[in-house]
């Protein structure tokens, strides 16, 4: 059955999934040709927030709470299977609240997070508001941020539908305020770019204050570096699921 918000190849041999959550104005196109890196019994869903794609014609959310409290009921009729949550910069930050939430709520977490490109949340912000600029100015910090090509960003009726997203989700990075009800129980692995102005290896570890970290890998390339290293990403990924699903001869 269709569930909006993700998308996937179904397995009929899935045994576990891993939902996959974008950054800021990404999509769940973000992730796409990740499933041709795990075997068939890791099924891959893309998570597809409101305002993009085939929910365009929604309103997108701009507070990192609202969004987790609706993946949390979007995502309710896929725990019929263990799962893991992946998410990059802003969809790190929302896959580790919604872990929160389903922990405080007594559902069935993740057994395992993959965060990437995304400092620890109690630490302070660095750079500038973003989300009120006016159009002109968010499109050339858009620019400078990287990791949407720079032709897409010329293209007036692509930005007619980008625009309203990245605002959005700027906002909703940039109110974000981490509430520690709770330590989770699902273990953690950190990933990020070692040419990452934004989020050092520093900033990374910095999870170990409210997360129970395993470990630390740093990629080659920029705070974007999964769109040239998702190859070697997903086989890290892969590796530690091999651990979870084999003890059970999965």
């Amino acid at each position: 059955m269709r569930n909006d918000w993700i998308y996937r190849r179904e397995h009929s041999s899935a045994a576990f999934r891993l939902f996959c959550f974008p950054y800021a104005g990404g999509s769940a196109a973000v992730y796409r040709g990740w499933q041709e890196q795990f075997p068939d019994r890791i099924e891959v869903c893309a998570v597809e927030p409101p305002g993009r794609r085939h929910r365009t014609p929604e309103e997108p959310l701009r507070r990192l709470p609202d969004l987790a409290a609706a993946v949390v009921a979007g995502l309710a009729a896929e725990a019929d299977l263990p799962f893991a949550f992946f998410g990059h910069s802003l969809g790190a930050l929302v896959a580790f609240d919604v872990a929160q939430r389903l922990s405080g709520g007594g559902h069935p977490g993740p057994r395992v997070l993959f965060l990437s490109g995304a400092a620890a949340p109690h630490l302070p912000r660095r750079r500038r508001t973003l989300w009120n600029l006016p159009p002109a100015e968010l499109i050339s910090e858009v620019r400078a941020y990287g990791g949407t090509p720079p032709d897409v960003l010329d293209d007036p009726a692509f930005l007619e539908i980008f625009l309203p997203v990245i605002r959005a989700d700027f906002e909703m990075f940039e109110t974000y305020t981490f509430e520690a009800d709770t330590r989770l129980d699902s273990p953690v692995y950190l990933y990020g770019g070692e040419d990452d102005e934004r989020v050092s290896a520093a900033r990374l570890w910095a999870w170990r204050d409210v997360a129970d970290v395993v470990a630390v890998e740093m990629f080659s390339g920029g705070h974007f570096y999964l769109r040239e290293q998702y190859r070697p990403l997903t086989a890290s990924i892969g590796r530690v699921l091999d651990g979870l699903l084999s003890p059970v001869g999965a």
